[in-house]
């Protein structure tokens, strides 16, 4: 998608009148859930490009939502879920904590199969709890946007 006018695509963006389907399906899904757990790897110490697009491609369908971060890569995701905080601050998405951080070292089996350890499962579902809370109290703030 390669638009060169900003206000056009402020415009598309704010409007939500998006021009493929794909787009749109995207859209719809997005704006119809509360809350979010990205799961990304890192890459060069950022998010992968994918993920970074499929974010961007959308905007007020994310605002007054929440989320929560699980990172993994050699040195636990790090670099990358500080990377993805920011963009989701910047679409006013509240990133909770605590976060997922996992080491491709002790947490994957052969660097491949998912085997995080015990130390994990406690720290994960207070993110879970964290994300289902935030997004819960979240509403009343999209819903009083709705109305204005």
């Amino acid at each position: 998608m390669i638009m060169n006018n900003q206000s056009f695509i402020d415009e598309l963006l704010e409007n939500k009148e998006y021009t493929t389907e794909p787009h749109t399906t995207w859209s719809k899904k997005i704006e119809a859930l509360d809350g979010f757990i990205f799961v990304t790897p890192e890459y060069n110490n950022n998010i992968p490009s994918g993920l970074k697009d499929h974010i961007d491609y959308l905007g007020s369908e994310w605002h007054h939502k929440a989320a929560g971060i699980v990172s993994y890569g050699s040195t636990l995701g790090i670099a990358a879920s500080l990377a993805l905080r920011t963009t989701l601050a910047n679409l006013k998405i509240a990133a909770v904590e605590p976060q997922g951080a996992f080491s491709l070292f002790n947490d994957f089996e052969h660097i491949a199969i998912f085997k995080p350890m015990e130390v994990h499962h406690k720290r994960l579902e207070e993110l879970i709890d964290d994300v289902v809370a935030w997004s819960t109290a979240l509403q009343s703030i999209r819903k009083s946007q709705v109305l204005a």
